[in-house]
């Protein structure tokens, strides 16, 4: 083979190792040729057109290769006049090195002869600052006898010819340092041994300005008192300071302008008097406040304290607007000024007093001048300051957690008082229950003591105070009143007890014989301060409730509680004056004497105790009748139940019957009577159930006992088979069968308890029945 066709061989081989692009991109051509050419010539009359697409694409190939040809052409006439740009500008940098060589030799030679001058400036410098002191000769002379007028105009307050000396000699200062400063090269700066004799020379100059100043701020701060009398120091205090302030600017300006040798700040400056003239004004108001006297401020005197304080800030505020404001430039805001430095030191003030063990008057009196009096149209609500500044600019006296430290701190001294009252109260009451005569009586004739008046009264009392300051303060108050109100009346109810258990001790020596009247006259106070617990919650916020964390006092349930005890001790005493006339009725001696003296005594131990009910306010006087009138049948019923009385025959029954008729009459006429003197319809009906016993003692047939029971369970739900087992007793003429059917009818038939109904035979026991004697010779069953 020949080297050609060797080296056309190899060529295939050498280029994927060189180009694997182009072995890529020649693959992915042919077969997107295929790919057309399949699609083209699908059919053989397609290739009609073959000639056309050959002649087309060799067009096409044609003109692409003269694109890339003009494309290579245009790149390499732009990479030969890049070459010769770099020729270029190699040749240029050559010419400028040997430029720059030239003039390093030039300098090196020119530095020689620049040392030779330096001895010529130093003295010209020495030259420079001799002739500044010659020049300022006469000046310098004069310092001291400067120094000592402008301190003599000082201490006689010619302020503003000693200012004018003043800023003379700091003007030579001034003048004598900058000389000296500019004396010396460009760039250089003054030597410290020179700064610090002319400084030690002019150092009575500093003293000038310290006691100018101090002149100057003690005019400043007496400024209230001399706008009185003379404001002609006060207007030159101003205008010195204007002047300074002045001064200042034109000095920091001069200092930020253009150039670089500009004068530096003389010593002490910018002086910023125009600030410390307003620190001044600010701390002469601190002044003010502590001169109020404050050896009566604790106790008594804080009410007069924040009075004084009212009136002096008042006075100074109307001395500042109509003749001081007008001592300054309008800028100087100064009405506005000493309202900020008023407000910033009641401030400071009020923070001081309210961390004080103040009591509750002072607590009062504190939030009451902080909340009402200060922004008040007599103080910083006044129409004339308003037009200074708006209250909202100031902002609150005192914070509004302080506020809430003041009000709980309120409130607490108010509950330590209250209780001590309410325990005093309670304490006179107890005193009064021993007393030997009826409790007194208000204009419509109940019985009633001191101790729902003093209650009520300070209550509200306190509510009404605390409102005066706000409403929350009011709540708090009140919330704090009902949590005491529940804690007497818990005690109240202790009390009662304790009471009760006394006289029991000495019913025999009969020593209290007004107890049952104190007992109404409690309940009758229950009842007042009943109402005004409601008064008092009615007036608690809807917001009230979100803001106390703690459990909502009860003191209606305790009042409630208290009531019922107070009932609960009332019929006790009752069932005690009845006890010994219940002894003497159903039994044998009383069915064969047939005597209704017993009957008509009990009724009259009935009605003086209904005649002092009258005594007790509603609805407690209904309920004290009705369960008067249940004790009474319960223990009528109680005495049937013990079965002192067991009928032999049919007359007995009959009699028995009748007799409790009689008594049910004697006491329906009786109780309906007093009920209608009270104006007032029982919605209970005990003693309908004495006459369904007499109809079940007087039936005769005992067949239709099962009848009568199922009757009597009908109404009375809550009968047992123990009660109805007594009455059968009682009747004397129920056999075995008849006792087992009732009983057993009795199981089957136990109705529930309908909604409202009150049960009767749950508060009347059974006496249990005693065993029956066994003999020892026989076994018991």
């Amino acid at each position: 083979m020949s080297d050609g066709d060797k080296n056309g061989g190899d060529k295939p081989e050498a280029l994927p190792e060189v180009w694997p692009e182009a072995e890529r991109a020649e693959s992915l051509a042919r077969g997107a040729a295929l790919k057309w050419a399949s699609g083209v010539f699908c059919r053989p009359e397609h290739l009609e057109r073959l000639g056309q697409y050959r002649k087309r694409e060799s067009q096409r190939t044609s003109s692409i290769q003269s694109r890339l040809k003009s494309v290579v052409q245009s790149y390499l006439e732009g990479v030969g006049w890049g070459l010769e740009q770099l020729r270029e500008a190699r040749a240029e940098l050559k010419e400028v090195s040997h430029a720059l060589g030239k003039a390093g030799v030039e300098s090196s030679r020119n530095a020689e002869g620049v040392k030779a001058l330096e001895m010529m400036r130093e003295v010209s410098v020495n030259h420079c600052q001799l002739l500044a002191a010659v020049s300022n000769l006469p000046r310098l002379y004069s310092v001291q006898s400067m120094v000592s007028e402008t301190e003599r105009l000082v201490e006689s307050r010619r302020l503003l010819e000693a200012h004018a000396r003043l800023m003379e000699l700091e003007c030579w200062q001034d003048d004598v340092l900058w000389q000296l400063h500019g004396a010396g090269a460009p760039g250089t700066a003054l030597s410290a041994q020179d700064e610090e004799l002319v400084r030690n020379y002019f150092s009575g100059v500093g003293k000038l300005v310290e006691a100018l100043g101090k002149e100057l701020w003690a005019v400043v701060g007496s400024g209230l008192a001399l706008a009185r009398q003379n404001p002609t120091p006060f207007v030159s205090a101003v205008r010195i300071v204007e002047r300074e302030e002045a001064l200042d600017q034109a000095m920091l300006e001069e200092r930020g302008g253009a150039g670089g040798h500009s004068r530096p700040l003389p010593p002490g400056r910018p002086r910023c008097w125009r600030e410390r003239f307003f620190q001044v004004l600010e701390e002469a108001v601190s002044a003010r406040f502590r001169s109020v006297s404050y050896l009566h401020t604790r106790g008594p005197g804080l009410a007069g304290h924040l009075s004084a304080l009212q009136h002096g800030i008042m006075g100074d505020l109307a001395t500042v607007r109509h003749l001081l404001d007008h001592c300054v430039p309008p800028h100087y805001n100064l009405t506005r000024a000493y309202l900020r430095a008023c407000h910033r030191c009641l401030q400071s003030h009020m923070g001081q007093v309210s961390g004080w063990e103040l009591e509750s008057g002072e607590i009062f009196a504190v939030l009451n001048w902080v909340l009402h009096i200060y922004n008040s149209s007599d103080m910083m609500g006044h129409p004339d300051l308003m037009v200074e500044m708006e209250s909202e600019e100031l902002g609150p006296l005192i914070s509004q957690e302080c506020l809430e430290q003041l009000q709980n701190k309120y409130v607490h001294s108010v509950r330590k008082s209250v209780s001590e009252w309410m325990h005093k109260a309670l304490e006179v009451e107890l005193t009064d229950w021993q007393r030997d005569q009826e409790p007194d009586t208000d204009h419509e004739g109940f019985y009633l003591t001191s101790l729902p008046t003093i209650i009520t009264q300070m209550l509200e009392e306190n509510a009404r105070v605390a409102l005066m300051v706000s409403e929350s303060l009011r709540d708090q108050t009140i919330q704090m009143g009902l949590y005491e109100m529940e804690n007497l009346l818990n005690r109240f109810r202790e009390a009662l007890v304790e009471f009760g258990k006394e006289h029991r001790r000495d019913q025999s020596t009969n020593q209290n014989k007004f107890y049952l009247h104190y007992l109404l006259a409690s309940i009758s106070n229950c009842i007042i301060l009943k109402t005004s617990t409601e008064s008092l919650q009615q007036q608690l916020s809807s917001r009230s409730a979100s803001r106390f964390s703690r459990t909502p006092p009860g003191p209606l349930a305790a009042l409630d509680r208290a009531v019922r005890r107070a009932c609960r001790l009332v019929m006790d005493q009752l069932l005690l004056e009845l006890q010994p006339f219940l002894q003497g009725l159903l039994s044998r001696s009383w069915l064969a004497q047939g005597d209704v003296m017993v009957t008509l005594k009990l009724c009259g131990v009935l009605e003086r105790h209904f005649e002092l009910y009258s005594r007790v306010r509603p609805p407690c006087r209904q309920r004290l009748q009705e369960e008067c009138q249940w004790l009474t049948v319960v223990e009528y019923v109680r005495v049937l139940m013990q079965k002192r009385l067991v009928c032999r025959n049919a007359e007995e029954r009959r009699q028995l019957a009748q007799r409790m008729a009689l008594d049910a009459q004697h006491l329906r006429d009786l109780f309906q009577g007093l009920v209608e003197v009270e104006g007032s319809v029982s919605e209970v009906n005990p003693m309908a159930l004495l006459p369904v016993l007499a109809d079940f003692i007087r039936l005769k047939d005992p067949s239709m006992l099962t009848l009568e029971v199922s009757g009597l369970v009908a109404k009375y739900p809550d009968i047992s088979d123990e009660h109805v087992s007594v009455l059968l007793d009682v009747r004397g003429d129920v056999s075995r069968d008849v006792r087992g059917t009732v009983l057993d009818l009795l199981e089957q038939s136990t109705p529930p308890l309908p909604a409202g109904y009150r049960p009767i035979f749950s508060d009347i026991l059974v006496p249990t029945p005693s065993m029956p004697f066994c003999l020892p010779t026989a076994k018991c069953a």
